[in-house]
């Protein structure tokens, strides 16, 4: 075992790269929400939401399996849904199985929504992010994202 895996803290070099990283995702983060809120009147968990119903079976999905799905804690979903409901972008209905639990539809006007704020959305994300990369720069993105994700015990496909 080397002295570096010894070692139990990071060390300061690796410090400032995480720290790099923690803080320039989290830029990134907020400029893209900014500007989906500002040509949409989207925030990026009305996004998440209306992503996940319009890839979803019948654009509906059980409330605890949207939860999994955006990785939310259920009580979060339950007060954002109550919050898109109000703006008729999604609709909850009880479970049609008779399960307790509830069905979150994505309605026209929530499609709609999702449809006109997915094309700035998308440029958005090229001029912020893919732009600032060579190709190869991107592949090693890639690469570490995966291998991040493989440390984590996260599903590789995103």
């Amino acid at each position: 075992m080397t002295a570096e895996h010894r070692r139990s803290t990071p060390t300061p070099d690796q410090l400032r790269v995480w720290r790099s990283f923690i803080e320039t995702s989290e830029t990134l983060r907020a400029r893209l929400a900014a500007q989906l809120q500002a040509e949409s009147s989207l925030s990026s968990g009305d996004y998440q939401v209306l992503l996940a119903l319009s890839e979803a079976e019948g654009h509906t999905a059980r409330s605890s399996a949207l939860a999994a799905i955006i990785d939310w804690e259920r009580s979060r979903l339950s007060h954002h849904l109550g919050r898109m409901e109000k703006r008729g972008l999604v609709r909850r209905v009880p479970c049609a199985d008779g399960v307790h639990g509830v069905d979150v539809l994505l309605t026209d006007a929530g499609a709609e929504a999702f449809r006109a704020a997915n094309l700035p959305h998308l440029r958005a994300i090229r001029a912020l992010f893919v732009d600032a990369l060579s190709a190869e720069q991107l592949a090693q993105v890639d690469d570490i994202t995966t291998a991040l994700r493989n440390h984590l015990g996260l599903d590789a496909d995103v």
